[in-house]
């Protein structure tokens, strides 16, 4: 095969799926889907539950009307809650209520 011949054979490959795309393309292609711009999701609570329905993460307001975010141990013994309207912003608490470890 010539140089001359090799660049017509390029040039003809390249002309002819350049125009099988943009044929293709405007015939199988009808509208084109595009995600509309979100408002906004509204909710006083987000839960994260696992297989078992037991919820294991929260984020929401509580009764006050402070947000928080709570994430539950596997089995249940230890609460990590993260609230920048509480005292101490970040907290660790054992079964019972107990604080075993704070941070402000």
């Amino acid at each position: 095969m010539t140089h001359r011949q090799f660049l017509l054979l390029f040039a003809a490959a390249f002309l002819g799926g350049s125009a099988g795309g943009i044929l293709s393309d405007q015939i199988l292609s009808g509208k084109t889907a595009q995600a509309q711009k979100p408002n906004g999701v509204n909710a006083e609570e987000f839960l994260l539950l696992d297989s078992g329905g037991k919820a294991r993460a929260g984020l929401g307001l509580d009764a006050n009307g402070e947000v928080g975010l709570v994430l539950t141990s596997k089995d249940g013994t230890r609460t990590l809650t993260l609230s920048p309207d509480n005292r101490s912003a970040i907290k660790l608490v054992g079964q019972g209520g107990r604080i075993l470890w704070g941070a402000p």
